[in-house]
C-alpha cells in the first residue's frame, strides 16, 4: 500500500481549515488570506523543526488560535487529535519500517533508561549513593542527563558534530572542573557549583534545541517556551512519581518486605534523570497543547504575586521596619523575584505582539514596578550584611544575581511603560527578553567557575 502524499494531505487540511472559517461570515476574503499566509508561514516552520506534515498543520493551527477567534475554535474541535497520535504511531510503511513517531519514543525513552543507568554508573566503579558521597553526586548532577537531553536533540534536529562542538566542549570542561576542584565537603562553593552549573549548561542545550538557528529572536523564544513547559511536565510527572513510591512502599509492606532500599537507591535517583528526557520527549511531541498550560498559570498567578509585594512594600513602609538579613530570607526574597521574572518571561512568550495593550500589560508592568523596588531592599540588606560581616561566597552569589535581576527588570518595566504609553513595540521587550538570555547562563558560569577558587573551595 503506497502511503498518502504528506503534502497532499497538507493541503487537504488547510482546504478543510480553510472551508470551515469561511461558513463564519466575521472574516473578510483579505483577511482569510492573511491568516492562511500565518498558517503557512508557521507550518514550514515547524516542519523545518523536525515535526510531521500533520503535527505542524495541528500546531500551526493551535497557535493561531491566539491571533483568530475562529482559528482558535476549529483548534478546540480538533486538538483532540494531538493527543491521540502521542502515543499512536502513524501508519507502518510499504516496507514495513516503524514511523517516526514510534522511532522517536523508542529513542527518548532509550536516552531515559541511558540517563538512569547514568546516574547508577558510579555506583558500579565503587562510589554508592550515600556513604558520603553526596558531594559527588551533587557537583555531578547535571552531567548524568544534560547530555542525554542534547543528544535527543541533536538526533531530532539531524544535527552534524560541528553544530555539536561547543556544547560538547562546555560538557567535558564541566566534568573536569566538577571532578578536579578540591571541594570542601561542607564548603558553601560546592553547593554554589552544584546550583549554577546546570544553569550554565542548559544553555548549551538550548543551542542545540535551535537547531542552528539560535541566532534568531523567536527561536530563543521557543526554548523560553519549552523550558516552561518542561518544568511544568516534570513537575506532573513527580507528582505521579510520589503517587508510585507510595504504592510501592505500601504493598511491599504489607507483606513484610522493606522496599526502602530499592526506592532510595533505585526508583527515586533513575526515575528522576530519566523523568527530565520523557518529560522533554511529551514536550516536544505535543508542544502546541501543553504550551497553553504556561501561559494559563501565568495570568493566575501574576494578580497573586502582583498583590503579594504590593502588599508586603506598603506594610515595609508603614511599619518602618527593616528586612531582616538572614540568609534564609535573603534567599526567599531572591526566589520570589525569579518566579516574577519568571512570569514576566511566560507573559511574552504567550502575547501577540501584534495585540494593542490592555489591562493584563498594566498589571504586568505594576509586578514589574513591585519586583524593582523589592529587588532593590534586598540588594540594600545584601550590602549591609556584606558590610557587617563581610564577603562570603553565598553573599557575593546574592549581590551579583540580584544585580542581573535588577537589570533584566529595569529595562523591561521602560519596554512594557512605553508600549503601554504607545511609544514602543511589544517586540522590541520580546528581543530585550530573547537577548538577554545568555546573561544569565554567563553569571551562573562565573559563579560556578571563579568563586571556588576565590573562596578557596569552601
Amino acid at each position: 500500500m503506497i502511503p498518502p502524499d504528506p503534502e497532499a494531505v497538507l493541503e487537504e487540511q488547510i482546504a478543510h481549515w480553510r472551508s470551515y472559517l469561511q461558513r463564519r461570515p466575521a472574516l473578510q476574503p483579505v483577511e482569510m488570506r492573511e491568516l492562511e499566509d500565518h498558517l503557512r508561514e508557521s507550518v514550514a516552520g515547524l516542519r523545518a523543526g523536525g515535526l510531521s506534515a500533520e503535527e505542524a498543520f495541528l500546531v500551526a493551527v493551535k497557535r493561531l488560535g491566539g491571533v483568530d477567534a475562529l482559528s482558535r475554535e476549529f483548534a478546540r474541535e480538533h486538538s483532540e487529535r494531538l493527543w491521540k497520535q502521542l502515543l499512536r504511531p502513524e501508519a507502518e510503511a510499504a516496507n514495513g519500517t516503524p514511523s517516526a513517531g514510534r522511532q522517536e519514543a523508542a529513542v527518548a525513552l532509550g536516552l531515559a533508561v541511558a540517563a538512569g543507568v547514568a546516574v547508577k554508573l558510579p555506583a558500579l566503579l565503587g562510589v554508592p549513593l550515600g556513604d558520603g558521597n553526596a558531594p559527588f553526586y551533587a557537583r555531578n548532577s547535571a552531567l548524568f542527563v544534560l547530555p542525554l537531553l542534547v543528544l535527543f536533540f541533536a538526533w531530532k534536529r539531524q544535527l552534524g558534530r560541528a553544530a555539536l562542538a561547543w556544547p560538547t566542549a562546555g560538557g567535558v570542561a564541566a566534568a573536569l572542573l566538577a571532578n578536579l576542584y578540591p571541594f570542601h565537603p561542607t564548603g558553601d562553593t560546592l553547593g554554589l557549583f552544584a546550583l549554577h552549573l546546570p544553569i550554565a549548561l542548559w544553555l548549551g542545550v538550548g543551542v542545540v534545541y535551535a537547531g542552528g538557528r539560535w541566532a534568531q529572536g523567536n527561536a530563543r523564544m521557543d526554548f523560553i517556551r519549552f523550558s516552561g513547559e518542561l518544568f511544568i511536565y516534570y513537575v506532573l510527572i513527580a507528582l505521579g512519581g510520589g503517587v508510585l513510591i507510595g504504592s510501592t512502599a505500601m504493598t511491599f509492606k504489607a507483606i513484610g518486605v522493606d522496599p526502602g532500599h530499592f526506592i532510595g537507591n533505585w526508583l527515586v535517583p533513575c526515575g528522576a534523570a530519566g523523568a527530565v528526557v520523557v518529560a522533554s520527549w511529551l514536550v516536544e511531541a505535543k508542544q502546541s497543547v501543553v504550551e497553553n498550560m504556561a501561559p494559563v498559570l501565568t495570568r493566575v498567578f501574576t494578580p497573586l504575586f502582583a498583590a503579594v509585594l504590593l502588599s508586603f512594600l506598603v506594610t515595609l513602609v508603614a511599619t518602618g521596619r527593616g528586612v531582616d538579613h538572614a540568609r534564609e530570607v535573603l534567599i526567599g526574597f531572591d526566589a520570589l523575584l525569579i518566579i516574577v521574572l519568571g512570569l514576566l518571561l511566560y507573559a511574552v512568550s504567550a502575547r501577540d505582539p501584534q495585540t494593542p495593550p490592555g489591562g493584563f500589560d498594566g498589571l504586568q508592568l505594576l509586578l514589574v514596578a513591585g519586583a524593582l523596588v523589592a529587588d532593590g531592599v534586598a540588594l540594600w540588606a545584601i550590602a549591609a550584611r556584606i558590610q557587617e560581616f563581610g564577603f562570603t561566597p553565598n553573599r557575593l552569589a546574592g549581590l551579583g544575581l540580584n544585580g542581573v535581576l535588577l537589570v533584566n527588570l529595569s529595562w523591561s518595566a521602560v519596554l512594557y511603560a512605553r508600549f503601554l504609553r504607545g511609544r514602543g513595540t511589544f517586540a522590541a521587550l520580546e528581543r530585550w527578553q530573547t537577548n538577554y538570555l545568555p546573561v544569565y547562563a554567563v553569571w551562573a558560569g562565573l559563579v560556578a567557575v571563579i568563586l571556588p577558587p576565590l573562596f578557596g573551595f569552601r
